[in-house]
């Protein structure tokens, strides 16, 4: 669904991937870790179409989006939630998500579908999404993005700084998203445990460089937090 093909992406002058490649499956999860700073967010940035690489590839389905502009890739089926359980905190929660729906012609329906997964939403439709918790932002945020009906979605640490029982919610929603097939995740995640259990493949991210990749699954966690001590 997604390959990323030796991308150098950087900020001025300064060089923050360094020829990172991998890809993520059709219907399926590729999950990228690392410490603070390592890369992922802008790598993540660059998928979408909000960092021009200095050099490398961005493929969607095969197609070369690399020069393409951040709405012309959403239009072919790409999603972006950012870090930091972003919404429009003066609007209503209900009003969050009509500004999504009004530009997809299934919007109202696609609404339904995003507040079937996150049905704690629905007690929350007349509520400013700047007084919603940090879970329950996070929740309206990836429903938003749901909204466009996307075949990729890019999730930029979903489950941080958002307490437990909710944290379990988010996790148990990205898998049952990816179990029902026709949605590909790309997924920056500090929890390895559920960043295993979700991804068929994983990368490690240091300093802008892929240290070390394979695939997903609990077998792996040894692996990955070695990668991630060094």
């Amino acid at each position: 669904m997604l390959e990323l093909d030796g991308l150098h992406v950087g900020y001025g002058r300064s060089l923050v991937l360094h020829g990172v490649s991998l890809s993520v499956p059709d219907d399926g999860v590729a999950a990228v870790m690392g410490h603070n700073g390592a890369g992922k967010s802008t790598l993540l940035r660059a998928a979408i179409g909000l960092l021009k690489p200095r050099g490398g590839r961005v493929l969607l389905g095969g197609e070369d989006v690399t020069r393409l502009a951040p709405h012309e890739r959403v239009a072919r089926g790409m999603a972006y939630v950012p870090q930091g359980q972003q919404s429009f905190p003066h609007l209503t929660t209900a009003e969050n998500l009509q500004l999504i729906a009004d530009s997809r012609p299934d919007g109202k329906a696609a609404t339904a579908d995003a507040l079937d997964l996150f049905p704690a939403l629905r007690g929350l439709m007349g509520r400013r999404a700047g007084l919603l918790s940090g879970g329950q932002r996070q929740q309206l945020a990836i429903a938003r993005a749901l909204i466009t009906s996307p075949r990729l979605l890019l999730l930029d640490e979903p489950t941080e700084g958002i307490q437990p029982s909710v944290v379990a919610e988010i996790q148990e929603t990205i898998l049952s998203l990816t179990r029902r097939g026709g949605l590909s995740v790309l997924l920056v995640e500090q929890h390895v445990g559920f960043a295993l259990r979700a991804a068929e493949r994983y990368y490690v991210l240091e300093s802008g460089r892929v240290t070390s990749s394979g695939a997903g699954g609990q077998e792996a966690e040894r692996d990955v937090r070695q990668a991630l001590a060094v």
